[in-house]
């Protein structure tokens, strides 16, 4: 749902050069069917404000590793005055007369689904592989920075600042105590933070440091140039274009030597450099 959420506001307003290149084949559609329904129309412009998104679309998943079905139902479980409530906090004053009527619940759901269903669902995999590989990231820099280092480069406003405290934005609000909290998982929690994935910009024609081509081999040494940040074997095929076994011999010759490490995650192995790696790589 958060990449669903996420894919909306980038068909609504893109903010970074690769929201704009990722919704060029799918913007045409999305203004058609904007066009023919009015209700969906408002509902789009009344759910977003210049600091808030309105909470109907930001539900925390029940489980953690919900399908895009379970937590539509969420959403479908509101009422129509919840959906109203929660437009009228995030964008304050008279809400449009399209969104007064009944069935706004519905609209709501068969606007999520469109989404999905047309823009999230077809790369959902790729998106999928993407985002496990962050969360090992991540999990790494928790167990040897803490929580400050698997923070650090989420977002220029969100810092770890000690006693209980993090910090998420610079606004004036009142802050929010987690000493309540059970826990502090990213995501899906009670208390959750959504950040872009890194890795998401990763280059499949990434050349390798020559002198280190032609050391341990141009293949293994792509591969070893590419796992700045975790990836797994099939996406490692996909971007040298090497098959699933030479990629898999190459990894277990780098995994032997120390030159990358690896955990599961999911379904999927995420491999990833270690320092004796970068090394390698950087003196390459």
């Amino acid at each position: 749902m958060a990449e669903t959420v996420g894919a909306l506001k980038a068909l609504r307003h893109p903010k970074v050069p690769w929201e704009q290149v990722w919704r060029r084949p799918h913007v045409d559609a999305f203004r058609e069917m904007l066009a023919a329904r009015p209700v969906v129309r408002a509902l789009v412009e009344a759910s977003f404000g210049l600091r808030w998104v309105a909470d109907f679309l930001t539900i925390a998943p029940a489980s953690a590793d919900p399908t895009f079905a379970e937590e539509l139902a969420a959403v479908e479980r509101l009422s129509d005055e919840r959906i109203r409530a929660d437009l009228r906090a995030t964008r304050p004053g008279p809400l449009a007369a399209e969104l007064l009527a009944d069935g706004l619940t519905g609209q709501v759901v068969e606007l999520l689904d469109w989404i999905w269903t047309r823009t999230v669902a077809p790369e959902w995999p790729e998106r999928e592989r993407r985002l496990r590989a962050d969360i090992v990231a991540r999990t790494a820099a928790l167990s040897t920075r803490g929580l400050a280092g698997a923070i650090a480069d989420i977002n220029r406003n969100v810092r770890w600042l000690g006693d209980g405290r993090l910090q998420v934005n610079d606004y004036p609000e009142p802050p929010l105590s987690l000493h309540a909290a059970e826990q502090l998982v990213f995501l899906p929690a009670r208390f959750g933070m959504v950040y872009p994935a890194r890795g998401i910009l990763v280059d499949p024609t990434s050349p390798a440091p020559g002198g280190l081509a032609r050391l341990i081999g141009a293949n293994r040494a792509g591969i070893l140039a590419r796992l700045d940040a975790p990836l797994s074997t099939s996406q490692l095929v996909v971007v040298t274009g090497l098959s699933l076994g030479t990629v898999s011999d190459h990894l277990r010759v780098l995994l032997d030597a120390g030159a990358v490490a690896k955990r599961r995650s999911g379904r999927e192995v995420l491999y990833w450099r270690t320092p004796l790696g970068t090394a390698l790589v950087d003196g390459g």
